[in-house]
């Protein structure tokens, strides 16, 4: 299936299982010529067709297409320091994981509890990022400034970033994402056992995943 088909199912799949609404939300993939293809502004992910999405430059520049989305930043943000591990980028507006933002964290560099084993082996550890205008050079700037070091973020107030190698990876990396976090918020109150440090560090060197 060629990619920019690939995308609009799988932004189609997200919209109608309710991962993002409305016009929120965006999706990116890298080109063969290292362009990037990316959802244009005020588009929703239900109803995207080849022909509508927007092709830029890796400096964000508009090649073709209508105008991109305003969150060109944060994709290129992960392009840049992730390197060949960031094929793909999916931005949502997800409701559990916006809802546990919004809540005091002990650990903004390892903010998504280790509840399943899942989350740790597709996401790593989830860096939450602070409040930031939607669109602002500001979100690229900081992801930047995680040097690569984590595939997906969350920004408070607004919703999570995740990054894979391809597509379809980060899509569904997106999806454990917020099962992770409807996990967390609807046991909240109730102090679950998450993994323990033994664990979760088996599951670290058993599927390689980025921990550092």
């Amino acid at each position: 299936m060629d990619l920019r088909e690939q995308l609009c199912d799988f932004g189609l799949s997200l919209y109608q299982r309710g991962l993002t609404h409305g016009s929120t939300g965006n999706l990116s993939a890298r080109l063969p010529d290292g362009n990037l293809i990316v959802t244009p502004t005020g588009s929703s992910l239900g109803r995207l067709t080849p022909e509508s999405l927007s092709i830029v430059s890796p400096d964000g520049q508009l090649i073709s297409g209508p105008k991109p989305t305003k969150e060109v930043p944060l994709h290129q943000a992960f392009y840049a320091t992730r390197g060949g591990r960031a094929g793909a980028v999916v931005h949502l507006h997800s409701c559990y994981s916006t809802a546990l933002s919004l809540f005091p964290c002990d650990d903004s560099s390892n903010w998504l509890p280790a509840l399943t084993p899942y989350g740790i082996m597709q996401l790593g550890k989830v860096r939450l990022l602070p409040y930031f205008i939607p669109g602002s050079t500001e979100i690229g700037d900081a992801i930047t400034g995680l040097a690569g070091k984590h595939a997906a973020v969350m920004l408070a107030h607004h919703g999570p970033v995740i990054s894979a190698k391809t597509l379809e990876a980060a899509v569904y990396a997106s999806e454990e994402f917020e099962a992770t976090a409807k996990l967390a918020y609807l046991t909240r109150s109730l102090e679950p056992h998450a993994l323990s440090s033994e664990q979760v560090q088996t599951l670290v060197k058993q599927y390689n995943v980025e921990w550092d």
